[in-house]
């Protein structure tokens, strides 16, 4: 995933966009992966929280980081300072690896794939994904944990409005459905 230092895609994107200033084109600012533990952890303790770190820091190349709940609530038994959820931020290098290893090998591993909804698109141009299973991803599935987790992804960008961010999309070879 080039974020845009490719001449040839920063040309196919700016023809797409009609912006003939390079600065100006959208570009990938950095990719947020976040799963949600707080059922997880108030079923079965602290301990229900190392296998889904040890797999996600495997898919991401990143420790993540684990994210308490701000405030307590009674009806999901979640105690103020609870772990709720494991986050990671990709930015840089270790962003264009995950987002290659996305597009390439785990988005097509998923069952019955027909390509992204650009309905995943929000209006500011950023791209939000639910993957069901980390086993998706090779680096989660080769040494199994025996916990199951979905994650949700985003990508954030530069982008101004949805169509900037869907041209990026394309331009980058997201397969996004075509609609």
């Amino acid at each position: 995933m080039p974020a845009l230092p490719n001449a040839a895609l920063k040309k196919k994107l700016s023809e797409r966009l009609g912006e003939t200033n390079p600065f100006a084109l959208p570009r990938i600012d950095r990719i947020v992966v976040n799963a949600g533990v707080g059922k997880r952890v108030v079923a079965e303790g602290k301990k229900a929280l190392e296998p889904i770190e040890r797999d996600l820091a495997r898919i991401t190349g990143q420790r993540p980081a684990v994210r308490p709940a701000r405030k307590s609530i009674a009806s999901f038994k979640l105690r103020e300072g609870v772990p709720a959820g494991i986050m990671v931020t990709l930015r840089g290098r270790r962003a264009e690896d995950f987002l290659t290893r996305l597009i390439r090998i785990a988005l097509p591993r998923t069952r019955d794939f027909r390509g992204v909804s650009p309905a995943t698109l929000d209006a500011r141009g950023n791209l939000n994904i639910g993957i069901r299973e980390q086993t998706v991803f090779p680096e989660a599935a080769m040494e199994p944990t025996g916990v199951l987790f979905g994650f949700e992804i985003t990508i954030v960008t530069t982008a101004k409005n949805r169509k900037e961010g869907e041209a990026l999309f394309r331009a980058i070879g997201f397969p996004l459905r075509e609609e």
